[in-house]
């Protein structure tokens, strides 16, 4: 990687390389106002859970709807959040990486962070109080492969 090279851009081959690793604030990025935010992905599955709950109180019994209840509060928590969690964290990433004004505009909200283990064995953490041009410099110099002779 050259000297060069636009910081994003820099940034871009140490997380493809694995030098870095892009934290984000899920939390944050799944709500409404946020640009990778799906409403229906968050609502209706569940809408149908408690949907499906109040039926079967409704026709058949309260314990029915109880035993759907916590089948669907299961069903959220091991197969859906994930899921959810997973797709959150891809489009921010995509997102914040198209270009500079979306990286800093999530950086200085707090949303990002960036993480890095040098090879020899020293540790950085750059959040929203830190530069995290300064981190992809510093990661940058501090990883650079020797020159093939």
């Amino acid at each position: 990687m050259s000297e060069e090279a636009p910081l994003l851009e820099r940034l871009r081959g140490l997380l493809a390389a694995e030098h870095v690793k892009l934290g984000v604030h899920i939390r944050k990025m799944n709500s409404p106002g946020s640009p990778v935010y799906r409403y229906w992905e968050n609502i209706w599955p569940a809408g149908t859970i408690l949907a499906a709950s109040f039926a079967g109180t409704a026709l058949v019994h309260f314990y029915l709807g109880g035993a759907i209840l916590a089948a669907g509060c299961w069903w959220w928590l091991a197969k859906a959040h994930p899921r959810i969690r997973d797709g959150v964290f891809e489009r921010t990433t995509a997102w914040a990486l198209q270009s500079e004004a979306h990286f800093d505009a999530l950086w200085a909200k707090g949303v990002l962070s960036l993480h890095a283990e040098l090879p020899d064995g020293r540790k950085f953490a750059a959040a929203r109080r830190d530069d995290w041009r300064g981190f992809v410099r510093l990661v940058s110099r501090e990883t650079r492969l020797p020159e093939a002779a």
